[in-house]
């Protein structure tokens, strides 16, 4: 028996840590990738773009050829991004026409076959074809090396054979039943265990039918999901050229697909040469040069770049063009860190004033993170009322406080003590609250410096006031990095195009 459920049994086992490899060996982009991307999209202004390049006429073809080129594209990408990635049953809508249509096909089908079943002598045509098709799809889940079991399936579902049987009324339907729950159930994947055992207690040949192709439509999606999660990590090695392939003809057929990743990159490169300006001695004579002011790294440029996608304002600004696949999971995350960020913030506060009594307290941050959560759901949805849901969360730590410290031989929180902490409480709901704001930006510096890390495993030190959300922390971390490295490893090839120009630009105007 595999130790996965969801793996087959006739599956081998892969290193859990080829992925994390094979990640590794693909962080230089080709640079010859460059040389084909036109310099024209390295320019920070869009009018100029506007006018140097004229709308072009593409044909439905064309149109077409791209769409199919996105779709693989985006099926290659969700495949390596997301971890968890799994094919799952299709479910049409309750009381759509479709469903209604299946299932009308269906039970005529079913009805059809069961009216043949019950003939005096039966008729085995549409039995026989059922029994072909089972045979094909046991034969689909064996590995190359499976020749016993072939040579068995072969053997005991020869449909010559079988149709000979029908026509001299030998035929035993119910014998071959058993054979293929018997090979099903040495196929299958643990966790089809249960339905195989289910099969054996239907007695009746059509239900039998319907049951057997009902689970061998999961054993299907069982194999394609173990297939996914083997082909992963040799994927990775594959995907990053794939996706800039398709990236690349995408971009030769519409030249202004740069336009928004200008923009964004031109953005945090004056963001970053006004921060460092800020904290730079002011220029004496011989300019920024002689005054120590550095000058920006398009690596630099990149990870400021990214971490603004956290900051993003999706209603008003466009995405940039290159991460439009991922614009779904940077918004998550976003939403994500701005619900964690006032969760830090709650557990400060409430730790400020209680004092080292509940500090060291095993499992109560995570009891009062729980109660926060639950509180907070839908803290992004228009019809969220912020205000309310605060007080209501001082009530609850409040009293969850106090039973606490009783618990544990400490006086519950005076009167003053519950008002002052529900108030600061209430108080986090501002826009331009401090304490909000400090764990932002304590947050954002852990983010950073774990991006400008590299590939190392451990994690930056946390923030002091974070300990209590560590954990979620690290684990958005990871995600976001995890995005970011391997969008750099598709575009880096493109952005580095447009951050020659815009850096060159930039250290000549220093210079001037």
């Amino acid at each position: 028996m595999s130790q996965d459920p969801n793996i087959p049994h006739t599956s081998e086992e892969k290193s859990s840590d080829s992925e994390d490899i094979q990640e590794d060996s693909l962080n230089n982009p080709d640079q010859s990738m460059r040389e084909r991307i036109p310099q024209c999209t390295s320019s920070p202004h869009r009018c100029n773009r506007a006018q140097s390049s004229a709308p072009q006429l593409v044909s439905m073809e064309e149109l077409m050829e791209t769409a199919k080129g996105v779709s693989n594209m985006a099926l290659a990408h969700e495949i390596v991004v997301n971890g968890g990635f799994q094919i799952k049953p299709a479910e049409l809508p309750e009381g759509s026409l479709e469903k209604t249509v299946k299932e009308i096909v269906h039970k005529a089908f079913w009805d059809c076959l069961e009216a043949q079943l019950s003939e005096n002598p039966p008729t085995y045509d549409h039995s026989i074809k059922l029994v072909g098709e089972i045979k094909e799809a046991l034969l689909s889940f064996l590995l190359p090396g499976h020749s016993r079991l072939r040579n068995q399936i072969t053997e005991v579902l020869d449909l010559d054979l079988i149709k000979q049987e029908a026509v001299n009324g030998a035929l035993d339907i119910s014998k071959l039943a058993d054979f293929i729950i018997g090979m099903m159930g040495t196929l299958c994947a643990p966790v089809r265990d249960e339905e195989i055992k289910k099969l054996k207690d239907i007695h009746e040949i059509v239900p039998l039918f319907r049951a057997i192709f009902s689970v061998l439509n999961l054993m299907k999606m069982d194999m394609a999901n173990f297939a996914i999660s083997s082909i992963r990590p040799h994927l990775m090695q594959q995907s990053v050229e794939y996706e800039r392939e398709k990236f690349q003809k995408i971009f030769e057929k519409q030249p202004n697909s740069l336009d928004f990743v200008t923009d964004w990159l031109q953005e945090a490169s004056d963001d970053l040469a006004n921060l460092r300006c800020k904290n730079s001695p002011s220029p004496g004579v011989g300019g920024a040069a002689a005054s120590g002011v550095p000058v920006l790294c398009p690596a630099a440029v990149q990870n400021w770049a990214y971490l603004k996608l956290l900051k993003w304002d999706h209603v008003h600004r466009p995405f940039p063009e290159t991460l439009l696949m991922d614009h779904t999971r940077f918004q998550e995350m976003q939403l994500e860190l701005e619900q964690l960020t006032l969760t830090g913030a709650i557990l400060l506060v409430m730790f400020n004033i209680a004092g080292a009594a509940l500090s060291n307290l095993p499992g109560f941050a995570d009891k009062i993170k729980t109660i926060i959560k639950v509180l907070l759901t839908g803290m992004h949805l228009p019809s969220f009322n912020l205000s309310e849901s605060l007080a209501t969360v001082g009530e609850k730590v409040c009293a969850e406080v106090n039973s606490c410290l009783s618990q544990h031989g400490f006086m519950p929180f005076t009167t003053e003590k519950e008002i002052a902490l529900k108030g600061q409480i209430q108080t986090l709901g501002n826009s331009d609250n401090t304490i909000c704001k400090l764990i932002d930006s304590r947050i954002q510096a852990f983010l950073e410096s774990y991006l400008t890390s590299g590939h190392q495993k451990s994690f930056p030190d946390i923030p002091g006031g974070l300990g209590p959300i560590q954990r979620e922390m690290e684990e958005i971390a990871v995600k976001y990095v995890r995005l970011v490295n391997y969008n750099k490893m598709v575009f880096s090839p493109y952005y580095d195009v447009i951050l020659s120009k815009l850096l060159n630009k930039e250290e000549s105007q220093l210079l001037g």
